[in-house]
């Protein structure tokens, strides 16, 4: 397995400043020519996002790698697919309506371009519901800033990778191919609305506070709260090591009678594995399961604003909210600016209660959690 050394998609982006569509198509032409050969080998991914691609190293010109196969699956020509894996804003129309085939890859692969040319994902909600309605509508907004002064090349290769009809859809063949995509092609070299990356970066900020959020009310449950899931993970712990591998996990569910698929299962493992080392340790597990069975109470969520509040002045200031995510490594005064910026609906500066709420309660990226029992 190879080590990416060279950051996030959007972090190399963010960092680099300058930005046009020629760069755009540049990342883009990386990404689809993976799905491309994926498809040509009969794998679907299922998983695109932009955090599962990587670069490979800091080099300008280093290659860029997807990710993290874990939902990834085998297709013949005709096969249907039925399980509602994915991550809400990049999951395609017919995998909500559970019918679905490799299309979906160019679906999430179009997503990605749609941000990567706006810095904001086209299908927007304040829940993942309301998420999965705005992809189920797909309707496109080409008529806000920057999408004016985007080039309508890159407008129509859009439209094509996010048609809602997945028989209508472009294939990775004909994204190659399209005349802004392709090397020599049209796509300008003519600097991005520098709103662009403002957005991109409030966008990759906001899930930072969130997971941040979410531990601070795992740590902070009661006894009686926490009792029956010490129980369940020593249940499913059955080699007593103090941490849970991916078999111990399926085979814990199993036993629970939980119907879960083994891509589901392994979606919750990637989910609850916050310093991604293979295993779920204690503390991870009491986060995912409190966000499974929906323990992101009105109790819960003023708890865990109390912890950002420290002098009780029923507001996040940008010195408190420095100070609660140092304990957690986030210590970049610049990614602190942006949470604020996005959190903060009536830019005062600060983070009332009602804003932090509506934050947490915002689309999750990763719908695990809001998947329909069978």
């Amino acid at each position: 397995m190879e080590l990416c050394a060279g950051g996030e998609l959007f972090d190399r982006i963010i960092a680099k400043g300058h930005y046009s569509e020629r760069a755009a198509a540049g990342v883009c032409r990386q990404m689809v020519t993976v799905v491309h050969n994926c498809h040509s080998m009969g794998v679907m991914h299922r998983d695109l996002k932009p955090e599962n691609f990587l670069f490979l190293s800091s080099d300008e010109s280093s290659p860029l790698k997807a990710t993290d196969f874990g939902l990834s699956v085998f297709f013949k020509p005709g096969d249907v697919f039925k399980d509602l894996v994915g991550s809400a804003y990049y999951v395609a129309p017919e995998v909500l309506r559970r019918e679905y085939g490799p299309e979906a890859d160019i679906w999430s692969a179009g997503v990605i371009l749609y941000i990567l040319l706006s810095g904001v994902p086209p299908f927007y909600g304040e829940n993942d519901q309301s998420i999965f309605d705005a992809v189920l509508r797909g309707h496109l907004d080409f008529s806000s800033d920057p999408w004016p002064s985007v080039s309508s090349s890159a407008k129509d290769l859009v439209k094509k990778m996010l048609r809602s009809d997945p028989r209508e859809r472009i294939s990775a063949a004909e994204v190659l191919n399209h005349p802004w995509m392709r090397e020599d092609g049209d796509a300008s070299d003519k600097p991005l609305d520098i709103a662009v990356l403002s957005r991109m970066k409030q966008f990759r900020a906001m899930n930072k506070l969130k997971k941040v959020a979410l531990k601070v009310i795992a740590e902070n449950l009661s006894e009686e709260e926490i009792i029956g899931l010490k129980e369940m993970f020593k249940s499913i712990d059955t080699d007593d090591s103090g941490t849970i591998t991916f078999e111990e996990l399926k085979a814990g569910l199993t036993k629970m009678g939980t119907k879960l698929s083994e891509s589901e299962v392994r979606q919750l493992m990637e989910a609850a594995d916050v310093d991604g080392n293979g295993t779920i340790d204690y503390l991870e597990f009491i986060t995912a399961t409190m966000h499974l069975n929906r323990m992101e109470r009105e109790d819960h969520l003023y708890k865990a604003f109390e912890y950002f509040d420290k002098d009780k002045s029923g507001y996040i200031t940008m010195e408190e909210l420095e100070h609660a995510l140092k304990e957690y490594n986030i210590t970049d005064e610049k990614t602190i600016k942006e949470i604020i910026a996005e959190v903060d609906t009536d830019n005062d500066g600060r983070i009332n209660y009602d804003e932090f709420a509506a934050m947490m309660r915002k689309g999750n990226p990763d719908f695990v959690n809001n998947r329909r029992r069978r």
